[in-house]
């Protein structure tokens, strides 16, 4: 009998040789340890790089606080780690908490501490991101220009009683400290008489300064020498996987931030100084890039160092990432007034980091 061909759909039985059983084990075999080696390398992800890190912190208004309060510390920390692809959450709790529960592992760390040769042993600090200085305040005609907190001595002087300032006050002899609850309750005692000074952070009083001028200058006389200095940074537990990676991926985001205006965005400054690059020289870095005709009247110095003697307009200029040499070279189209409202190239007038009651 003569077969008909078979067409290309249609091959014959034959021709599809069935698979024996060792072959089925086999194929079998691969796909269990395709399976494993996948779960493996989730499993290793997973360990390496935590889902969110959970950090804790204290309230410390403006610094810290709850979501809706003065929090401008954890603000550029949590933005930063944004920028960086790492998430956060920030639960705030008393400080002695803050320290129990990391050393117990209930926390990864802090987003705004104070760096101790003790708590080096188990946290990895970033570097610093911001300077604590606190600054004199008194009454009106009041004299604030010590330079040292043992010149206070037999003076009275308010200060937050939770705030570890360190040794240089907690050891300053002969000074009055009176407890206040936050810088509100501070004033409040400076205005009704119980004290004669009260300290509060120098980024306190240029907000006052600059949003409450007339309050301030009808009541206050602040002074600008630091008489505590302290600079705060990140830090995590060094057990937390990838934590050196962390930690430099966070410094590296705060130097952009610094040098691009989302720094003093957060700060609610209109100007900071800062060397971004480390090349010994300061740079004056608006917020957003409407910045007004005239050069900046205030500067805020984010670590304290004031050491161009030059005048603001002889000085580098950095504007959205672009370098001037001098308020001369500044394009004209920079020169805008700032706007109270517009997105990324306004200024916030109007809203602050504090407004104190008086």
């Amino acid at each position: 009998m003569k077969h008909l061909p078979s067409g290309p759909s249609e091959a014959p039985l034959s021709a599809t040789p069935r698979p024996d059983r060792s072959s089925r084990r086999w194929r079998g075999a691969i796909r269990f340890s395709l399976a494993l080696l996948i779960a493996a390398v989730a499993i290793s992800t997973s360990a390496n790089e935590p889902n969110e890190l959970h950090l804790a912190s204290d309230e410390w208004p403006p610094f810290t606080g709850s979501p809706g309060s003065e929090r401008a510390a954890l603000d550029l920390v949590q933005t930063a780690l944004d920028r960086a692809g790492i998430s956060s959450s920030i639960e705030i709790v008393e400080w002695k908490a803050v320290e129990i529960g990391i050393r117990r592992g209930e926390f990864d760390g802090s987003a705004a501490i104070w760096r101790t040769e003790e708590r080096e042993e188990d946290l990895l600090f970033s570097a610093p991101y911001l300077e604590n200085r606190l600054v004199l305040i008194g009454l009106s005609g009041s004299d604030v220009s010590a330079t040292r907190m043992i010149e206070l001595a037999g003076k009275r002087v308010a200060a937050v009683g939770k705030y570890a300032y360190g040794d240089v006050v907690e050891k300053a002899a002969g000074v009055l400290f009176v407890n206040s609850h936050n810088d509100q309750d501070s004033l409040d005692k400076l205005l009704a008489g119980e004290v004669e000074y009260i300290l509060v952070d120098e980024l306190v009083a240029r907000h006052l300064l600059t949003f409450q001028s007339e309050e301030t200058a009808a009541n206050l006389e602040i002074g600008f020498t630091p008489l505590s200095r302290q600079l705060l940074h990140f830090a995590i537990r060094r057990e937390i996987p990838n934590a050196d990676k962390i930690i430099s991926a966070f410094d590296k985001e705060i130097r952009k931030m610094l040098g691009d205006g989302s720094y003093a965005e957060i700060l609610n400054v209109g100007w900071i100084r800062v060397d971004t690059n480390g090349d010994g020289l300061y740079e004056l870095i608006p917020f957003g890039e409407n910045i007004a005709a005239l050069t900046p009247g205030t500067v805020y110095d984010v670590f304290g160092e004031m050491p161009e003697k030059a005048p603001p307009q002889k000085q580098i200029i950095v504007i959205q990432g672009n370098i001037y040499k001098g308020w001369d070279a500044i394009p004209d189209r920079y020169k805008l007034p700032p706007t109270s409202a517009g997105g990324d190239t306004s200024f916030k007038y109007g809203t602050t980091v504090v407004t104190l009651k008086f």
